[in-house]
């Protein structure tokens, strides 16, 4: 029997949605479908604002810019993650410098973080690693001393938490990533979530190709014009709306994954008594 690595779940709703975002005719970003998402997560988990990207890669290369790193500066990284996490900096001219992981998970060890910070370091980009948090308590506190920018690579995090707190809204900035394979998803997509009031006029003329689209839109300028460097993030309105259908299922999906993994781990308890293998506490 050949076993699919990922099987998406389809709540029975998505035809419903696409057909709604083909119908009004909109199917650029930035519609309706993309506002309700947004919405969705700055109303649930209390994030300050949120903006939609085509991929979790995109999301943490607009947090690169944000953070105007340049050639020169230095990134901490988990060894253990996906090349987006690295390539989102490199892209920006920056060093990466990558942090070992701890003994229990993939998660970069918080112990070795201090001993690689040098005057170039401009950011610890943590990764939740498969949704398992990081240490935050203590690299929080390392990044403060410092005055070092986090960013949460919290790409398979969607609805997960650090001691209360929902994974992408401690750092300065987080992101999220709706790929087929995550929980939530639209087939590609992601999000970038933006904790820092100061940067989040930033992050819309970023997300919206270097011009001052958003604060046209609210009546803020008189003028819709280029004023700085930007690209294209947005995904389209069908992808939003596929997401959409997603959002408005998430406990049932959620706790659907919660059984799967549950009878993974009974039927597996007796290989983890002999020591075969090593399974980990329910999430």
């Amino acid at each position: 029997m050949k076993i699919p690595f990922n099987k998406p779940y389809f709540t029975g709703r998505e035809a419903f949605h696409l057909s709604q975002a083909a119908i009004t005719g909109k199917l650029s970003g930035n519609g309706n479908y993309t506002r309700d998402c947004q919405l969705f997560f700055e109303k649930k988990y209390g994030f300050k604002k949120t903006l939609l990207t085509t991929s979790c890669s995109d999301a943490l290369e607009m947090a690169a810019l944000l953070l105007e790193i340049k050639p020169g500066d230095e990134v901490i990284i988990p060894s253990y993650t996906f090349v987006s996490t690295a390539n989102a900096f490199a892209l920006r001219g920056a060093t990466i410098v990558f942090a070992d992981s701890g003994t229990l998970n993939p998660n970069m060890d918080a112990s070795l973080i201090e001993a690689l910070i040098t005057p170039k370091t401009r950011a610890i980009v943590v990764v939740h690693y498969g949704g398992i948090a990081c240490d935050m308590d203590k690299i929080t506190e390392i990044a403060g001393r410092y005055n070092i920018a986090i960013v949460e690579d919290a790409a398979q995090g969607v609805d997960a938490y650090y001691r209360d707190q929902p994974l992408g809204s401690i750092g300065k900035l987080g992101t999220f990533s709706f790929h087929e394979t995550k929980n939530i998803t639209s087939g590609e997509g992601g999000m970038l979530i933006v904790n820092d009031h100061a940067l989040i006029g930033k992050a819309e003329i970023i997300w919206e190709k270097g011009t001052n689209r958003a604060a046209f839109a609210r009546g803020e300028v008189e003028k819709y014009e280029w004023v700085g460097l930007g690209s294209s993030f947005l995904p389209n309105e069908l992808t939003a709306a596929f997401l959409y259908s997603q959002l408005e299922h998430l406990d049932v999906i959620q706790q659907k994954r919660l059984q799967i993994w549950q009878e993974y781990h009974s039927r597996l308890s007796d290989l983890a008594e002999e020591g075969l293998l090593f399974t980990t506490p329910c999430p």
